[in-house]
């Protein structure tokens, strides 16, 4: 999904600031989807204004800068389901500790250890803010959190199943 149309799915929600935006992509709901900086976020909005299907107003604050509150038109809205109903790109899953382990015979055992217990750790982590989480609102939503709480059960189960596997170094063929 692109910025764009994140941040329209966004303000169907409720009007937002850019950096309200952020913040759901960075550590809100929307972090498990899409990731986006201020530099993709405020030039999406940007185009979403020109395009009609966003509008923004300025909100004074007392002793601090005005803010730009950005809010879905009813064009920008009907462009949103559209997107929704066409084709969606592709599912990608992009992992920085899959990639690690790859090249795990590069790596000292104690060290694969750590990156496996600091995984099992992260999944934990995620799981318990998914069971914590505020009730869904609508079946979308169930669905999802659902979906969440099966990844990462599955991957905490499987990341503590493996993990023996480097309990004891790896004999060299040749010996």
């Amino acid at each position: 999904m692109d910025v764009r149309t994140a941040c329209l799915g966004i303000l169907t929600r409720g009007d937002a600031t850019g950096y309200e935006i952020k913040k759901l992509f960075e550590d809100g709901p929307y972090h498990y989807f899409v990731e986006a900086s201020f530099g993709s976020i405020y030039p999406a909005l940007g185009r979403l204004t020109e395009e009609g299907l966003v509008s923004v107003r300025a909100e004074a604050r007392a002793k601090r800068p005005e803010r730009k509150v950005y809010s879905i038109t009813d064009k920008g809205r009907r462009a949103f389901v559209e997107a929704l109903t066409g084709p969606l790109p592709e599912d990608r899953f992009r992992s920085p500790f899959l990639f690690a382990m790859t090249f795990e015979d590069l790596v000292p055992n104690e060290h694969l250890k750590a990156m496996l217990d600091h995984q099992i750790a992260t999944a934990q982590s995620r799981l318990v803010q998914l069971e914590q989480s505020a009730s869904a609102t609508n079946r979308g939503q169930a669905f999802v959190c659902d979906f969440g709480r099966t990844m990462y059960a599955t991957m905490l189960q499987y990341l503590k199943q493996r993990r023996s596997e480097f309990a004891a170094p790896v004999l060299d063929a040749a010996e």
